[in-house]
């Protein structure tokens, strides 16, 4: 997780009163926290993903990580010429093998999923009940699409960092832009690297 202090960016608040609540850094994960809400089915996986919370560094940079042993499963992959018919995996029209592991996922330490809820994003390609695969160790820069918590609510956009304003932007026009305001809390939780969608269920 990464976050932007908005003292930083614009303040045209009054601050907080010196000496109150406890000393920034004390606790468990040495820097500020906060509550947030997310879906009960998500609790367990997000304790998870906290024991293996990086120390931050700066904005945009996690430490790094060692490797997780992650299986292997290696899957045909056909060429797009094959012609009609019923191909098999033992004729020549197998280009290659792909593990979806190393296809979708580069730094598995880092990078963690998230189902999607709700249409804001639809016109970038992510729709309800997508899994959206997301990685925490890279910088989180403007443009990018990203997993950010804003006051206590997890949202998945666009990343608008342009000249001091910080704007989280949707992809969909029914949707309006959300303008950080100087006492809001943006963290960013990773970049979205990928999604997938299954057609069929098992």
């Amino acid at each position: 997780m990464y976050t932007i202090q908005m003292s930083d960016i614009k303040n045209t608040h009054g601050g907080a009163r010196p000496g109150a609540g406890r000393p920034k850094g004390s606790g468990k994960y040495n820097e500020p926290t906060k509550a947030i809400r997310v879906p009960e089915s998500s609790v367990s996986y997000i304790k998870e993903f906290l024991t293996g919370y990086p120390d931050v560094i700066e904005f945009g940079h996690a430490a790094p990580e060692q490797a997780a042993n992650v299986h292997r499963l290696e899957i045909p992959l056909f060429s797009s010429r094959v012609a009609a018919g019923i191909p098999s995996p033992a004729e020549d029209h197998v280009e290659d093998t792909l593990d979806l592991n190393d296809y979708m996922v580069r730094r598995p330490d880092s990078t963690f999923m998230l189902r999607v809820e709700g249409e804001s994003m639809k016109n970038a390609g992510i729709l309800p009940g997508d899994i959206l695969i997301v990685d925490r160790s890279l910088k989180a820069e403007h443009n990018k699409i990203v997993i950010a918590a804003i006051d206590g609510e997890l949202t998945v956009k666009r990343l608008y960092h342009r000249g001091g304003l910080v704007k989280l932007l949707p992809e969909n026009p029914a949707y309006p832009d959300i303008e950080l305001e100087s006492e809001s809390d943006l963290v960013i939780w990773g970049v979205v690297i990928g999604s997938f969608r299954r057609f069929q269920s098992f």
